[in-house]
């Protein structure tokens, strides 16, 4: 791998926009694979305002998808959406070489093994994202607060790749955490998005404010993080008690925030639905677990999308 390598990201929006930002000015050549917003990148660049100053850049190349690159790339970041009918596999395929190391910067849980399946001899790192940050326009994006990465290799693990990507990372000016278990932190992060996204779509994209300051609305949460905690725990990856006080004040802390679930059903687009939530509330069965707020949620949802035909 070069000292400074090259970095393909696939699913350029708000998340890869960001992360593509902050390695360009850690000296790495960033490439971007782009389906609706290729024609305002290739011309204009990507636009990024930010806590951190001015982030905009222009990717070293802009492909289409279904493009090819003149070589691979020595880490390809997969940033799309975790949805029904996304084939994450052959989005990556085009792009991947021999020693092409595959990064997931997405939500959700049990999301890396149909890629360790088709690449086993490519590391995998799996990466959570602690950021407040959405696309306003064709390419322009919003960065509202934090921005801290909590990446490790999966299964397990932290090796010479992750350490690698994470001083790259830090170079370029956010925070890093290397863990030895990373699908605990994507439990640890389930905490946060399985009560807070799906609610925002109940509620028309209500942001982070909203739903804390609705009477009655901090206490659905904290009882659907109690209910997060419990499965988690079930599964082998328990969870301090005060993480809700911690979750609950870092998001009073931020300024008012809708997140990329409320975004996505504002705009039409499907909502990871599955990934957040289901499989939460799939696990709570399997344990015999009872989860009443979770699975209220998660059928209401189903209701709403079967009555907007959004299936």
């Amino acid at each position: 791998m070069k000292n400074t390598p090259s970095i393909l990201i696939v699913g350029a929006g708000a998340i890869g926009s960001f992360y593509g930002a902050i390695l360009k000015r850690a000296g790495c050549s960033v490439s971007t694979v782009l389906r609706s917003d290729y024609e305002a990148v290739r011309a204009r660049g990507v636009r990024i305002n930010s806590p951190l100053g001015d982030l905009s850049y222009k990717p070293d190349h802009v492909y289409r998808d279904g493009d090819l690159p003149d070589e691979a790339p020595d880490f390809l970041i997969l940033c799309v959406k975790v949805l029904p009918g996304v084939d994450r596999v052959a989005l990556v395929a085009p792009w991947m070489g021999e020693n092409t190391r595959l990064v997931l910067i997405e939500n959700g849980l049990d999301i890396e093994k149909e890629m360790t399946a088709a690449y086993p001899d490519n590391p995998l790192i799996s990466c959570l994202a602690f950021i407040a940050v959405s696309r306003t326009e064709s390419g322009v994006v919003e960065h509202k607060a934090y921005g801290k990465l909590v990446m490790g290799r999966y299964p397990e693990g932290v090796d010479e790749n992750c350490q690698a990507l994470s001083r790259l990372f830090t170079e370029g000016g956010i925070k890093v955490d290397l863990t030895e278990r990373v699908v605990g932190e994507r439990w640890r992060k389930c905490l946060w998005n399985t009560p807070f996204n799906p609610l925002s779509v109940i509620a028309n994209g209500a942001d982070t404010r909203t739903i804390l300051d609705t009477e009655g609305g901090e206490e659905l949460i904290r009882a659907m993080m109690r209910e997060v905690m419990d499965v988690a725990a079930a599964e082998g990856y328990p969870m301090a008690d005060e993480l809700i006080d911690q979750n609950i004040e870092g998001t009073r802390k931020m300024p008012a925030y809708k997140n990329s679930m409320a975004l996505d059903y504002l705009n039409d687009r499907p909502i990871e639905r599955e990934a957040v939530l289901g499989n939460v509330v799939a696990l709570a069965r399997h344990h015999g677990i009872p989860v009443p707020h979770l699975n209220t949620v998660l059928v209401t949802l189903k209701m709403r999308a079967a009555l907007e035909g959004r299936g």
